[in-house]
This record gives C-alpha cells, sequence and structure tokens, in this order.
C-alpha cells in the first residue's frame, strides 16, 4: 500500500485525537467557567443546549462543503476554527457573552466532525477493508490528554483561559501541519489501495433514446433508494446515540441513587462503560472485516440491549457493573459502522450523508439524559433504562439496512466504489 494512503490514514487518526482533546478541554473546564461567569447547574444546562444546536449546524454545513471542497480543504479549517474558538468561553464575562461562544464552539467542533469522518469514509474505501472504528476508538485518547493537560496547568497555577488559549495553538498548529496529509479532493490517490477490476460484460444494442430513458430511470431509482437508506441510518443513529447519552450521564447515579453505592464506587459506573466502548472499537474493526458490519451492528445492538437490561434490574452492584460494561461494549461499534455506511451509500456525497446521520445522532445524544429525566417523573431510574432496552433491540432487528452497502468485506468498499468510478480513475472521484 502506497505511503500517501498510510500517511492519511495517520492523519484521519490525528483529527479524531484532535477533536476529542479540544472537546474535553472544555468539558473538564466547564465548573472553572461556570463559576467564573456566575450562574447556576440549571442556566448552564440550558447553555449547553446552545452548544449542542451549534454543533448540529455545523454538521448539516459541513458535509456538502466537504464534498464540493474536499477533505483537505474543510478539515484543516474547521481544525483551526474549533482549536481558535476554545478559549472563547472562558473569556466570557456574562452569560449572554458565554452563549455566543458556546454556539461558535458548538459550530466549529460539529464542522470539524462530519468533515474528518468524511474523509475517514474515503481512507476506508481506499483501504478495501473497515478501518472506521479504529478513527473512533482514538477520540477518546484526546480526552485523556486534555485531562492531563487540565491538570498539569492547574498544577502550574495556570487559569482556565490561559490553558484553553494553549490548547488552541497547540491544536491550530496540529490541525494546518497535519493537512498536506489528507488525500487530495477526499478520495484515494490513483494507484492506492487494493487494485480492483470490475469485469467487462458485452451489453445488447440499444438506441439512444431508450438508453437515455433507461439511465436516467436507473439514476433516479438509485437515488431514490439512497435516500431511504440515509433515512433509516439517521433514524437508527438517533437510537444508538441516545442510548450513549443516556448512559454518560445517568451510569453513576444509577449506582448511588438506585443501589445504595457510595459516589466513590458508583463514580466507575461510568468508568467501566467507556473503557469497555474504548475496548469494542479497538476490535471493531477486524470483527467487521470477518463477519461484516450488519453483524457488528446486529450483535452489537442485542449486546447492549442485554447488557441495559441486566444494569436496569439487578439488586447487586458488581452485576450493574458487568451490565454497563456490556452496554458499552455492544454500543462501541454501532455508531463507525452506521457513518461509514452512511459516506459508502453515494461516495459524491459523503460528506452529506454522513452529515444528515451524524446531526440527527447527535441530536439523540443531547435528547438521552433529559428523555431519561423526564421518564424518572414517571417511573424509577431503573425502570425508565428498559426504554433503551427497546431502542437497542428495534437497532439489532433493523441491522440488515447495513448489508448492501457497507463495508461487510475486506474488499467491499473498494470493490463497490470502484466498480463505479472511471477505469483509471480513484475511487469515488475528486470531492
Amino acid at each position: 500500500m502506497e505511503r500517501s494512503l498510510r500517511a492519511a490514514r495517520v492523519a484521519t487518526y490525528v483529527y479524531f485525537v484532535l477533536c476529542g482533546t479540544l472537546m474535553g478541554a472544555w468539558v473538564v473546564h466547564i465548573p472553572a467557567i461556570e463559576t467564573r461567569v456566575g450562574i447556576g447547574h440549571a442556566a448552564l444546562g440550558g447553555l449547553l443546549v446552545l452548544l449542542g444546536l451549534g454543533a448540529f449546524g455545523g454538521m448539516r454545513a459541513a458535509g456538502p462543503l466537504t464534498d464540493r471542497l474536499g477533505a483537505r480543504a474543510v478539515v484543516p479549517a474547521s481544525g483551526v476554527l474549533c482549536a481558535a474558538s476554545l478559549v472563547l468561553p472562558a473569556l466570557a464575562p456574562d452569560p449572554w457573552t458565554l452563549a455566543g461562544a458556546l454556539l461558535v464552539f458548538g459550530f466549529a467542533n460539529g464542522c470539524l466532525d462530519v468533515s474528518m469522518n468524511a474523509h475517514a469514509v474515503h481512507v476506508e474505501q481506499a483501504y478495501g477493508r473497515p478501518v472506521m472504528s479504529g478513527f473512533h476508538a482514538t477520540f477518546s485518547v484526546g480526552g485523556v490528554i486534555a485531562a492531563g493537560a487540565a491538570a498539569a496547568s492547574a498544577a502550574a497555577g495556570l487559569g482556565p483561559a490561559a490553558t484553553l488559549a494553549l490548547l488552541g495553538a497547540a491544536g491550530a498548529a496540529t490541525a494546518l501541519l497535519t493537512a498536506r496529509s489528507l488525500l487530495p479532493g477526499g478520495a484515494a490517490p490513483a494507484g492506492d489501495g487494493p487494485a480492483l477490476e470490475t469485469p467487462k460484460t458485452p451489453k445488447a444494442p440499444e438506441t439512444p433514446a431508450v438508453s437515455a430513458a433507461s439511465a436516467a430511470s436507473a439514476r433516479s431509482s438509485a437515488d431514490s433508494g439512497t435516500r431511504r437508506r440515509i433515512r433509516v441510518l439517521a433514524v437508527l443513529a438517533l437510537m444508538v446515540m441516545l442510548s450513549e447519552g443516556a448512559a454518560n450521564d445517568w451510569s453513576a447515579l444509577h449506582l448511588k441513587d438506585v443501589l445504595g453505592a457510595p459516589a466513590s464506587t458508583a463514580a466507575f459506573a461510568y468508568g467501566t462503560y467507556a473503557a469497555a466502548m474504548t475496548t469494542g472499537r479497538l476490535l471493531a474493526d477486524r470483527v467487521s472485516a470477518r463477519y461484516g458490519a450488519a453483524a457488528v451492528l446486529r450483535y452489537g445492538a442485542a449486546t447492549a440491549a442485554v447488557g441495559i437490561t441486566v444494569a436496569a434490574l439487578t439488586p447487586w452492584v458488581w452485576a450493574a457493573f458487568l451490565g454497563w460494561a456490556l452496554f458499552g461494549l455492544g454500543l462501541s461499534g454501532c455508531v463507525p459502522q452506521l457513518f461509514s455506511a452512511a459516506g459508502h451509500a453515494d461516495p459524491a456525497a459523503a460528506g452529506a450523508n454522513v452529515s444528515r446521520v451524524a446531526g440527527l445522532g447527535y441530536l439523540g445524544m443531547l435528547a438521552g439524559p433529559a428523555v431519561i429525566g423526564w421518564l424518572t417523573h414517571l417511573t424509577a431510574l431503573n425502570h425508565a433504562f428498559l426504554l433503551l432496552t427497546l431502542l437497542c433491540a428495534v437497532t439489532a432487528a433493523a441491522a440488515a439496512v447495513l448489508r448492501p452497502a457497507g463495508p461487510t468485506a475486506a474488499t467491499a468498499p473498494a470493490a463497490q466504489t470502484r466498480a463505479s468510478a472511471p477505469a483509471g480513475g480513484p475511487a469515488g472521484g475528486p470531492h
């Protein structure tokens, strides 16, 4: 495999780590910024909604832009914008300016998220085997880097503004220096990846009118099928990421409030879930290459359904840990497979399709904690988790949607995209 393709894969890892670091840096400084601005938890919750809305807008804007200009232009620009806007919340003197800062930072983060995922799809196409889950696993590495940097800066006596400014400057430099290794136009360089050819079959003679009508009908049918497929993938992403969002905010409270575990023990519920998810994402590409993306989604979602049911119904703390671990392990490969399938559905519109699926999924992640919180007015917290069981079960039942276009075998993405590419051209063509 050509050196340029390996460099593009490494560059994609770097951008995922960068995105995780920038978001993690904001998260670990939330308490300090909340105190500085002088707001309570309720007001902060409302402001965080603006962060999510900004991210949603950035995702919807960056997808088509990446298809039009190419990932080599949009990914580094988004990285620089995200890094530059990181310091804004720490400089905000009041809630109104903090609201504007969070909108800008959220928008930039959404742009980076979708554009780097669109580029990851093209890298996966060029490799001819699943690699998407590995990219998502490295996002968590960024959170560890952010936590370490915050601890070091606090020990050195630096305030939040100085820390975020330094991290932002380092992030902007990283985004610019890494840009040269991205694939030109978002597609694989000619000659990279496995050399696969489509057998040529003779066609029956057709009159120009019949041929044009047939081609137009085929294109219309294919476009309609792709749109339906993207809608289904987006709904599945909504359900999966709603489940992830619920775990992020309610796992520790579950052990503390329902099972009576000490706060120090309850904190490990989320840690167990997160560690299992990271481990699963490191392994999911190999599983997908061998058994197919549909199998990863089906059995992953089924495992998650079993895990959250165990956590919801068990009276024992050790069993709850097991349940949260199974939940994280099961969900780990689901989102990467859905994003990958969205990008492969139409390589010429990979960015736009990923933005649609990611955008609705992100809304699900934001809604997850609120939905579970609302259900606690009707039933106990652990019984509210049974909604997640239902969502995971539906996702498992619908997993067959990944079969036609997802990377279900070692050569599936390259075979599908190169079959439709012009002879001698790169997979998917320049975008």
